[in-house]
């Protein structure tokens, strides 16, 4: 039998295709460049279809850039004022607990004062002290709270006793045991008075 020919089962030759191969590629080719073809079509219209980029606005950009910066500056200032604040707020309470502590030698210096003594230069050195002392208290911004004939004020006064006088008037402080004192409108020390009605 020749290459050509192949035997059929009933006996007949059949023709074999040789170059049938070709014919299968030039057909995937055609399916391949339809696929292909439809294939960039879809991107064109999704190409289409995606809306352009538009450019930024720079006028808009840049007021949001500014107001973004004027924001920073406003928190950094209100940070800046609130740590001047506690930093003042925290020197001032340094500042009263440090005099809270030179109030017992101002109470001494006042009882030295108060004792009847014969030596004259004893008695002239104490005062002199306790002058140097209430300059000193001064400077500080340290002033007496004025008590004596005074109404009672609980902000400012300890009332430890109460007497009933018909010639005081009501809540008035009759007698100062221990003087208080304040510092700008905070009090290092509340007066001890006794307060009459």
């Amino acid at each position: 039998m020749s290459k050509d020919k192949k035997q059929t089962a009933q006996g007949q030759p059949e023709e074999v295709k040789e170059n049938s191969a070709p014919q299968d590629t030039a057909e995937e080719i055609e399916t391949e460049e339809i696929k292909t073809e439809t294939a960039k079509a879809e991107e064109g219209k999704t190409e289409e279809s995606k809306p352009q980029e538009q450019k930024p606005d720079p006028t808009a950009e840049y007021a949001a850039l500014n107001d973004k910066y004027l924001r920073i500056c406003a928190e950094y200032d209100n940070f800046r004022k609130r740590s001047q604040k506690e930093k003042d707020g925290l020197y001032a309470d340094v500042k009263a607990e440090t005099l809270k502590k030179f109030l017992p030698v101002y109470d001494n210096l006042v009882r030295a004062l108060n004792q009847p003594t014969e030596d004259e230069a004893y008695y002239r050195g104490v005062e002199m002290i306790m002058t140097q002392f209430n300059t000193t208290m001064e400077k500080l911004g340290v002033t007496e709270i004025e008590s004596l004939g005074k109404k009672f004020d609980p902000a400012f006064h300890n009332a430890v006793m109460h007497v009933e006088d018909a010639e005081k008037g009501e809540n008035e402080i009759v007698e100062v045991f221990q003087k208080g004192f304040i510092m700008g409108d905070r009090v290092i020390r509340f007066a001890m008075v006794k307060v009459a009605n």
